[in-house]
């Protein structure tokens, strides 16, 4: 695990990699000159949508996800079709959907991110510490005196495992022998192989994860051993190196006018995406 910390652009593209991909339902591949959301044009036709087909809980190609459920509340909404650009969430994926002009919209960008126009943020999350329920208290803090003896899994982000946030607060604490490294990517031939951490928590392969909410909070119900999960402080372990994250849409730079019409559409729906949120589990940061 490297001790070095990472730059400002390394953390958001680290967090657009947990926070998934984008919306529902069709595939369009057609290249630059598809009709779609366009800021040229006084008329939407459809919701064109860049997104990963095996990454729940963000989004499936059966639609399962809640960014696809966010989709297609907007197509309805809109009363248009919602079309599909599908592509595994990797290195070079928003050059190779939303700038090659397939797709107008990535769900689940942080906020800031360099790549892409970016609306307003519509959730807020954090990474969490999970571990086992019952017998022994469940981990609740990084300061807590057993992870320096407990073996503690980690996300890995990108083709170069950089690490997350809290993989260098646990550097910072000189926890790292006993670390083991998640890669987000994980076996692509598996289903939703990022949720490979959690599934390692349930199956006492590690004792303690530090894991992305939304992965957590959504895979953690779902195994057969009851995991305690608590989240982390938004404000971090040191500057510049925050625990949360606000999310946001992502569209392609300069077509402010697209990006203005989502703005308007989600203050208009905040309430309906709240209760999609809820129902997948999708862990807000606790006040201070």
């Amino acid at each position: 695990m490297s001790s070095r910390f990472p730059s400002r652009a390394a953390l958001v593209a680290a967090c657009m990699l947990l926070a998934g991909g984008a919306l529902a339902q069709g595939l369009d591949t057609r290249g630059p000159g598809a009709q779609g959301l366009d800021s040229q044009g006084s008329d939407i036709d459809k919701v064109r949508v860049c997104a990963d087909p095996n990454n729940l809980p963000f989004s499936n190609e059966a639609g399962e996800g809640f960014e696809n459920r966010i989709a297609a509340l907007l197509a309805q909404d809109l009363g248009v079709p919602l079309e599909y650009r599908w592509w595994a969430q990797r290195r070079g994926f928003v050059r190779n959907t939303l700038r090659a002009g397939d797709c107008d919209i990535v769900m689940g960008v942080p906020k800031g991110y360099e790549l892409t126009l970016n609306t307003r943020p519509y959730y807020r999350s954090t990474y969490v510490i999970l571990s086992r329920a019952g017998g022994e208290e469940p981990y609740r803090s990084l300061d807590d005196k057993r992870l320096t003896r407990a073996t503690i899994g980690v996300q890995l982000i990108g083709d170069d495992f950089a690490n997350t946030p809290p993989a260098h607060a646990l550097t910072r604490r000189g926890i790292i022998d006993n670390v083991r490294g998640y890669p987000v990517y994980g076996d692509y031939r598996n289903d939703s192989p990022a949720a490979d951490i959690v599934r390692a928590v349930a199956d006492g392969e590690i004792d303690v994860a530090l894991v992305w909410g939304p992965l957590a909070g959504y895979f953690a119900p779902r195994q057969q051993q009851k995991l305690a999960m608590a989240p982390l402080p938004a404000e971090g372990d040191y500057p510049g190196l925050p625990f949360t994250f606000d999310i946001a849409i992502g569209v392609r730079k300069g077509n402010r006018e697209l990006c203005d019409l989502l703005d308007r559409w989600l203050d208009r729906h905040c309430a309906e995406i709240a209760a999609i949120l809820a129902e997948y589990g999708v862990p807000a940061p606790t006040q201070p």
